[in-house]
């Protein structure tokens, strides 16, 4: 099925709703992924942290190397059909998860997942195909919304069906998963025009050389490493929320779905709403640095908390850091021609990817390592002390970066940016 996105109103309606759904599925494991480890190991808390870091770890490293050839084929045969493909492999995961026998088992259905795990970056190349450059801000907010919506409901569904067992939230996943896959095929059009594709070529398909092309845009290239910084941060969340509330404050997997579920609601608010106003009054470059500054502080929180409530209002400040991945895309997307978004996008989530490697084995090992019975130091916060740190450094190479290219006022309203 073909449309042309760029005249059918319903275009973007359906790659949001796509995201949506994906996200839903997402979230609705995090709150009994702990039981499920716990319940085929008999390992206590601490160490069943560290194996949730080696199965995030066994997911990113497939979507390291599949995540550019992903993107590059979506610049060769359109975003449509490698969306499809991709949904239809994640519900195989999830199936593979919600009936995993053993922890191999377990292991090689987050691999299997890990290799179609390509849906967000796809969409926003999907959104860059559709949209002017003045306007992919505003809507690359509105596609972390849709993750933000999921995010809202997937941890509160997966908290509440976590309490009828820990297997059947990835059941509810995997149909989640084959519903997307039906909806796309039925609604889902095409958005690269055939005048915009290239051909597929392997050296720009390795996730290395997807990395190394970036080398072309100087911007760009800084960037993208102040965002590594700023990700390898930013997953302490999903990498060690769960442990971290179950362990200081005894929370059951519906109080950790029900909080995830709360900063969802302010991820959905800032993304959906605040980014609308901010990019246009702002800039991306204030928008970013808002977002970076307010991560910081929202993490150092989340550390030095000492009763469960106080996170709530974390939390909300928190989700302010909502504002860095859209001011980061629009101004990296602004330096990159048509026909290699795909290319950029990839290269992102190969990123994205080596922080998925890296940042679940630190944030684990360090939560483990402050928890454990042989802990010189009790400090279960450790890891979002580091994050903090880390999003501190980010900081430090985005304000120059942006400020030598002179695009401090790029999707500002009434500006004109220096050249």
């Amino acid at each position: 099925m073909s449309i042309d996105p760029r005249t059918h109103k319903h275009a973007l309606a359906f790659i949001i709703v796509v995201v949506l759904l994906d996200a839903i599925g997402f979230g609705i494991i995090l709150p009994v992924t702990p039981k499920l480890i716990i319940d085929l190991t008999g390992m206590d808390l601490s160490n069943a942290s560290q194996l949730g870091g080696y199965l995030m770890f066994a997911y990113a490293l497939m979507q390291f190397f599949a995540a550019p050839i992903l993107g590059n084929l979506g610049d060769k045969f359109g975003r449509r059909p490698i969306i499809l493909y991709s949904l239809s492999v994640l519900a195989t995961g999830y199936a593979m998860m919600a009936f995993a026998p053993t922890l191999l088992w377990l292991f090689a259905a987050r691999m299997v997942a890990g290799a179609a795990s390509s849906t967000f970056s796809l969409a926003y190349a999907y959104i860059t195909d559709i949209t002017p450059e003045e306007k992919r801000a505003q809507r690359f907010g509105m596609v972390g919304a849709a993750f933000g919506g999921g995010f809202i409901l997937g941890p509160v569904i997966g908290g509440l069906l976590g309490e009828y067992g820990a297997r059947l939230p990835f059941i509810v996943a995997a149909i989640l998963a084959a519903v997307n896959v039906a909806y796309g095929y039925l609604v889902l059009g095409e958005s690269l025009s055939l005048a915009n594709r290239r051909p597929f070529e392997l050296r720009r398909a390795n996730p290395v050389g997807a990395l190394v092309a970036l080398r072309k845009y100087p911007l760009v290239s800084g960037l993208a490493l102040a965002y590594f910084l700023y990700m390898l941060g930013h997953l302490s969340l999903p990498s060690t929320w769960t442990y971290y509330t179950m362990e200081k404050f005894a929370w059951s997997e519906w109080q950790v779905g029900l909080s995830l579920g709360y900063a969802g609601v302010f991820m959905i608010i800032v993304q959906a709403f605040l980014i609308r106003w901010a990019i246009p009054n702002l800039g991306a470059y204030k928008a970013g640095l808002v977002g970076l500054l307010t991560m910081a502080i929202g993490f150092t929180g989340y550390a030095l908390s000492t009763e469960g409530w106080q996170l709530y209002g974390w939390l909300a400040l928190a989700a302010l850091s909502g504002f860095v991945s859209p001011a980061f895309q629009s101004i990296m997307t602004s330096q990159v021609p048509a026909n290699a978004q795909g290319e950029l996008q990839g290269a992102l989530s190969s990123l994205n990817s080596v922080t998925s490697i890296v940042g679940p084995l630190l944030m684990t090992k360090l939560f483990s390592t402050y928890t454990g019975l042989d802990a010189s130091y009790y400090l279960p916060g450790a890891p979002f002390l580091a994050a903090a740190l880390l999003t501190v450094a980010s900081l430090i190479l985005f304000v120059p970066l942006v400020r030598h290219f002179g695009l401090t006022t790029l999707g500002r309203r009434n500006s004109v940016t220096a050249s």
